[in-house]
């Protein structure tokens, strides 16, 4: 089974329809890259898969979305069982104001687990996961907000791990931070893969070609290509993908 296929989808916000038609169908246990210039529609069809656009007051879907062979836009689903299905990281770094220790367990509790000490052990495996039990072992009541920007945006990735996610969307996780950060996140994901489906947006093409086994390029709401990342990087099929590679636009 595919955990994730997409079917047919439009995307409106009003009147302006941002994505076209987009199918495709992302495989168990691998790195998907969304690329293309800004305002194509790779974050928001991203956004469709754990239903963030529901958000959007003028936003209006159709086509048929499949999660682990569900349709997610049933009105049957519930979205916070969903999205604990389908963890998301963003952009920038968005730890709670609260400890490090609380940040990881925050979902956890939220879903009724009472349990301290499997609450204990999973933020521990999780922080395990996210390669931040080391920096952070000996302080987990500090607050988040202390450590540094490639920190919390492991802590956030931790926070997602916590409640046993089997897909994790990352939109640019890494564009805000450092190089050596970005290396730090771009490992993990390679590691993160053998147990979690992952989708991740970036505008940085060698980020592309470094962490993902297929790559889709979107251009002005349409997917013009899908296929292999090393095929779209070195032998793309079509003129404007090849254009966008190569530098010529966008």
């Amino acid at each position: 089974m595919k955990p994730i296929e997409a079917k047919n989808v439009n995307v409106y916000y009003g009147d302006n329809h941002v994505l076209k038609d987009v199918s495709l169908n992302i495989k168990e246990n691998s790195v998907t890259a969304f690329i293309g210039p800004s305002g194509c529609g790779k974050s928001t069809f991203l956004r469709t898969l754990n239903r963030m656009n529901d958000y959007i007051e003028s936003f209006r879907l159709k086509g048929k979305v499949y999660i682990n062979g569900k349709e997610i836009y049933d009105k049957k689903v519930r979205v916070e069982e969903l999205r604990r299905k389908v963890g998301m990281v963003f952009q920038k770094p968005n730890p709670f104001p609260k400890s490090i220790y609380d940040n990881v367990a925050y979902g956890l509790k939220i879903h009724g687990m009472t349990d301290k000490f499997e609450i204990n052990e999973i933020v521990e495996k999780s922080l395990k996961q996210a390669a931040l039990w080391g920096e952070v072992k000996d302080k987990l009541a500090k607050p988040a907000l202390s450590l540094s920007g490639g920190q919390q945006q492991r802590l956030c990735i931790a926070r997602t791990l916590a409640v046993k996610p089997s897909i994790i969307l990352m939109d640019e996780p890494a564009s805000a931070l450092d190089p050596l950060s970005t290396a730090k996140i771009e490992e993990l994901i390679h590691e993160l893969k053998e147990k979690y489906t992952i989708v991740i947006v970036t505008h940085n093409m060698q980020q592309a070609a470094r962490v993902s086994d297929k790559t889709a390029f979107f251009y002005l709401g349409d997917l013009v290509e899908y296929e292999k990342t090393s095929e779209i990087f070195t032998n793309p099929k079509n003129k404007q993908t090849e254009n966008y590679i190569t530098g010529r636009f966008g």
